[in-house]
């Protein structure tokens, strides 16, 4: 179960609550056009820096792992250094460095988890996002590129969280999400519901729903001069999109700030929306005019442009899920360049062209190819060159195309021009100076690194990205998987990869781990895990499939398991643990499921769906019962969550139907359950009850909890623990 902020919204009018300082006005700064209890409440949330101590611990390039990954780079102006993240150091940390040497230093030595790194535009500051204790909730820091001058931005408060956005073009100001404390709604309804089928916990007795639960409909209100609503294009009164309606219900939950990191003037309220899943800046205009956001929950993300003077919305765009930076203005503003798959199977590059006022004249589709998606888009500085990373059967193919050629419109772009790959995928692309781009690939073969293009042409791995040879210790090579293609029991085709143990014949059955990504939005790629590559080598093949919900395979197969397919995707387990055995080299007698996230869930449900399939299974940070899922999560992730599985009220009998506890009595084998102690996401009690009820029955049953872990794990020696512990688990039940 992941996500990354996105549903309900209500957009929030801009406000300028600036203060003086040598700069002057930004043009990215709008005029205030809120008074009286409404601009007090926001500058009341407004977020407020706190200056931190001078980084400590070693600052030149000490190596713990012998094999490190680096990851999510950003460049300085010229393209000469670039801050990344690396987890050398046992947990991942903010570094920075040379391109094109290897006299990397560290810039925070704290233990907290850094998750994304954005390098100003005027080179004086390095934002980035941290994850205290390494939990589910963030904050926004600062840090100048020499390690001087750190300080939180947004989300010192332990009750907030905090989310990167972009910057300004002049630098004089970085976009900032932050996500205050919610109201207890769709908790209180799932607490409700639940109160019929477990009367006894007495933690929920007397909850009710939210006064303000019968507009939870799923579609976007948004909060400004109009009170609009996205999915009808009118105010809830009926009012057309375009007039003027008395703003309401100021109490957002997610709100975009243009924070100052010198501290010279006072946040800036852009925008607010309630019942929120996810919101972030992408872009802002050079002149300040605009703004583009992406908001929505999971599967029904889109694109929005805002104009920052009044808070008029004037474009909404369905686009996919996926990489949220999902597309760049011009210079001008006169075109906007988005990865979308409005009206289509896979995502496209649209090139939407603007009039004066932000709305849109046109909408073209400047790039697309049949059956892969656009995966990542990245615009050079000057605007005039477009990086297109596309997905094509779980694997990358990046091009670059001119997005203002001689001879052409200004919203066409020139012939595309391949630039060859070394490793399978590509997780970032980025500009770095004129002619330059740095490009963070991962691939069968290697751990997460950064290289560097230039002009297009030559592709040079950065000094301190860790060697191909450095992935596994010696003598254990990785190994490459095999793609693998089947048809489901109703026709739906699947697909997946195929991690052959080394040293056995091509027909000898072996034992095979069935393992399940998460999401469901996730996609089995051919990059190098260390699970897998721990899994192997204990002599069990590794079988990682795509089910339906998987991203990757057109919007059709994401929303096949919407609702009452799930069951289907249940279904599609079992019809791929088959196929391991009738056209691969599986023992049909010594099968294992394992999955993370949302595969822990699907791990849960496979055990008492399937219970004569497999002979063991492996849950990590799985959900185990919906209704206590939906009571526990965080608000944001709620409101994704109801439309993926669905609403804890509406569907509450759908919702047990499809929760492995409401089926526990079927379980036959013993189960491993594994979960992150500071996981809010998927909250531990997920698996503590389902280990629980495992144990009262009988089975077999152990809960592994990883101290100081949130719903991913970061540090290296939980990680460790946990690929150990896993293998053990499958070893000792698999080879007997």
């Amino acid at each position: 179960m992941t996500d990354d902020r996105g549903t309900r919204a209500t957009h929030g009018p801009a406000s300028a609550l600036t203060g003086p300082g040598p700069r002057g006005p930004s043009p990215t700064r709008p005029p205030d056009r809120r008074t009286g209890d409404l601009l007090g409440a926001a500058c009341a949330a407004a977020p407020a820096p706190v200056p931190l101590p001078e980084a400590g611990g070693p600052r030149d390039a000490v190596t713990r792992l012998r094999a490190h990954g680096c990851w999510y780079p950003s460049a300085n102006a010229d393209g000469s250094e670039t801050a990344f993240i690396c987890d050398r150091g046992g947990v991942p940390q903010l570094w920075a460095g040379p391109v094109d040497g290897d006299e990397v230093r560290l810039l925070d030595a704290s233990p907290d988890p850094v998750k994304e790194v954005s390098w100003s535009p005027d080179g004086h500051w390095i934002a980035y996002t941290t994850a205290p204790g390494g939990g589910e909730h963030s904050r926004v820091l600062c840090v100048r590129p020499d390690g001087t001058g750190r300080r939180i931005l947004a989300g010192a408060d332990p009750a907030s969280s905090a989310y990167l956005g972009c910057w300004a073009h002049d630098g004089s100001a970085i976009a900032v999400t932050v996500a205050a404390p919610a109201a207890d709604a769709y908790g209180g309804l799932a607490r409700q519901a639940l109160t019929d089928s477990a009367p006894a916990e007495d933690w929920l007795a007397g909850m009710r729903p939210a006064a303000d639960w019968a507009d939870r409909d799923g579609h976007a209100t948004l909060l400004g001069p109009a009170a609009y609503d996205a999915a009808s294009g009118t105010a809830p009164n009926g009012t057309p999109n375009g007039t003027t309606a008395a703003a309401a219900r100021p109490d957002g939950d997610l709100s975009v700030y243009l924070i100052d990191p010198d501290a010279l003037a006072s946040p800036v309220l852009l925008t607010t929306e309630t019942h929120a899943a996810s919101l972030r800046a992408c872009d802002l205009s050079h002149d300040g005019r605009l703004a583009l956001l992406r908001r929505g929950p999971r599967g029904r993300r889109e694109a929005v442009v805002l104009r920052t003077a009044d808070s008029v919305t004037t474009l909404a765009v369905p686009v996919a899920d996926g990489d949220p930076w999902i597309g760049r203005f011009s210079p001008d503003a006169r075109t906007l360049w988005l990865r979308s798959n409005s009206d289509r199977e896979y995502a496209a590059l649209l090139a939407v062209a603007l009039d004066a006022d932000g709305g849109p004249h046109e909408v073209s589709v400047a790039a697309e190819r049949a059956g892969s998606d656009l995966e990542l888009l990245a615009l050079a500085h000057d605007g005039r060159t477009a990086a297109l990373a596309w997905n094509t059967r779980g694997a990358s193919e990046l091009e670059l195309v001119e997005t203002f050629p001689t001879g052409r419109a200004p919203d066409g772009t020139g012939p595309a021009r391949p630039l060859h790959l070394p490793h399978e995928v590509v997780t970032r692309v980025t500009a770095a100076g004129a002619g330059r781009l740095l490009l963070a690939l991962s691939g069968s073969q290697r751990r997460p690194g950064v290289w560097w293009a230039h002009e297009g042409v030559s592709l040079l791995r950065t000094p301190w990205s860790s060697l191909d040879e450095d992935a596994v210790p010696p003598g254990r090579p990785p190994v490459r998987p095999v793609p693998v293609r089947l048809t489901a029991r109703d026709g739906l085709p699947l697909s997946g990869w195929y991690y052959r143990a080394p040293g056995r014949a091509p027909d000898e059955p072996a034992p095979c781990v069935i393992h399940l990504h998460g999401g469901p939005e996730e996609q089995e790629r051919p990059v190098f895990n260390p699970l897998y590559h721990e899994l192997v080598g204990r002599g069990l093949d590794v079988f990682a499939p795509d089910v339906r919900g998987s991203l990757g395979h057109g919007r059709s197969f994401v929303d096949a398991d919407l609702g009452a397919g799930r069951f289907a995707a249940l279904d599609d387990v079992a019809d791929c643990a088959v196929h391991a055995v009738t056209a691969g080299p599986a023992d049909p007698t010594r099968l294992a499921v394992m999955g993370r996230s949302y595969g822990g869930y699907l791990t849960f449900a496979s055990l008492v769906w399937h219970p004569d399939l497999f002979r063991t299974g492996v849950a990590v940070c799985g959900m185990s019962d919906f209704l206590t899922f939906f009571a526990g999560t965080e608000p944001w992730i709620a409101e994704s969550a109801a439309y993926k599985y669905g609403h804890p009220e509406r569907d509450r009998e759908l919702l047990r139907a499809l929760s492995p506890m409401s089926r526990i009595d079927a379980l036959r084998v013993p189960v491993l359950a594994v979960h992150g102690e500071h996981d809010t996401n998927v909250p531990p009690g997920e698996s503590q009850q389902f280990v629980r009820a495992a144990r009262e029955r009988g089975i077999h049953a152990e809960l592994l909890t990883l101290r100081d872990e949130g719903h991913d794990f970061l540090r290296a020696d939980n990680r460790r623990l946990f690929r150990r512990a896993a293998a053990d688990w499958m070893q000792r039940h698999l080879h007997t």
